[in-house]
């Protein structure tokens, strides 16, 4: 079926009684047309609502962004930070507008529209956008509620993404296994992929469960003032800066496994023993000639030292 293209503001602004009127029963067309799956009314959809998507895109990801900043390549139309130059791509922004365009244009949503007193659908689409449910509903996806799968990990397996999110609910291996029909073998080697993967991206965080990332203070925050007076500031110092980017460098020279024990016991300030129980759930040993069902607080603790021990001494041979 070919669609017409909708009339420009400058169109409509010549004529403003007969094109609104216009514009009105065309944009029901569409909007009907493309909730049955109809490309080139998808398309025209589409770029209704790229101003919409992309302005709240900007506006939520920097509200929320916090250091990702100095640490990953921001993809945003108009990025931001002063990441490394061997930084990663920060997954949020695209994963961010793709959520935005299915939630404000899924075909559900599309057939609710009625233009009702003349209102355009993209009218229709900027009240939601602006609505506070629609924007509690981000940061539900955004924190948690809703998971997010790396396209890194997804590429890893077909049973990939299930895992992960298996692994982020704090599921055992074993059930694991039985539940996608493997074994117990091969369902454990994927798990160890799947968290050295993130580890070497710095991005063991993504399993964390969503009880025990705290953003409560944030959200208070943001609640109090609707402004952007709530963005992060950082006040650092250019050396400060350069030595930091040089950690992360080094930081990144180590193992998987030191980088693992590392952030999860200083920066994420994990208890020893949630960091044994995730070490022996995934039968990683750190300790020769000992299983890792067998580890204990001493041997972690040991090796926590040597790991930073071996970090002060890729900092000064740098």
């Amino acid at each position: 079926m070919k669609t017409s293209p909708l009339p420009t503001d400058d169109e409509q602004a010549s004529t403003p009684a007969v094109n609104d009127n216009e514009a009105h029963h065309e944009h029901l067309h569409i909007a009907r047309i493309a909730a049955q799956g109809d490309a080139a009314a998808r398309k025209i959809v589409n770029e209704l609502v790229y101003n919409i998507i992309a302005y709240h895109n900007d506006r939520f990801c920097k509200r929320f962004c916090r250091e990702h900043k100095y640490y990953y390549v921001c993809t945003l139309p108009k990025p931001w930070g002063s990441p490394p130059n061997d930084a990663s791509l920060c997954e949020w922004g695209n994963a961010s507008y793709a959520w935005m365009l299915e939630d404000l244009t899924n075909p559900n949503r599309l057939l609710n529209y009625e233009g009702q007193h003349g209102a355009r659908l993209n009218d229709y689409i900027y009240r939601i956008a602006n609505s506070l449910p629609f924007y509690e509903r981000w940061k539900d996806w955004r924190f948690g509620r809703k998971i997010h799968v790396p396209t890194y990990i997804q590429e890893l397996s077909p049973q990939a993404g299930k895992v992960f999110l298996a692994l982020r609910s704090g599921e055992a291996v074993a059930s694991i296994a039985q539940r996608l029909g493997q074994s117990e073998p091969q369902t454990q080697a994927l798990c160890q992929r799947i968290i050295i993967d993130l580890t070497k991206r710095n991005r063991l965080h993504l399993l964390d469960p969503p009880n025990t990332v705290s953003l409560g203070d944030l959200n208070r925050q943001d609640d109090a003032d609707s402004g952007e007076a709530d963005l992060p500031v950082f006040d650092m110092d250019p050396e400060q800066r350069e030595t930091n980017q040089k950690l992360w460098r080094e930081f990144k020279k180590l193992t998987a496994v030191e980088q693992f024990v590392l952030e999860a016991m200083l920066i994420d300030e994990q208890d020893a023993n949630d960091v044994l129980s995730a070490l022996a759930k995934l039968d990683i040993a750190i300790a020769d000639g000992v299983p890792a069902q067998q580890t204990n607080r001493q041997q972690l603790y040991y090796f926590r030292r040597k790991s930073l021990a071996k970090l002060a001494q890729l900092m000064e041979e740098a």
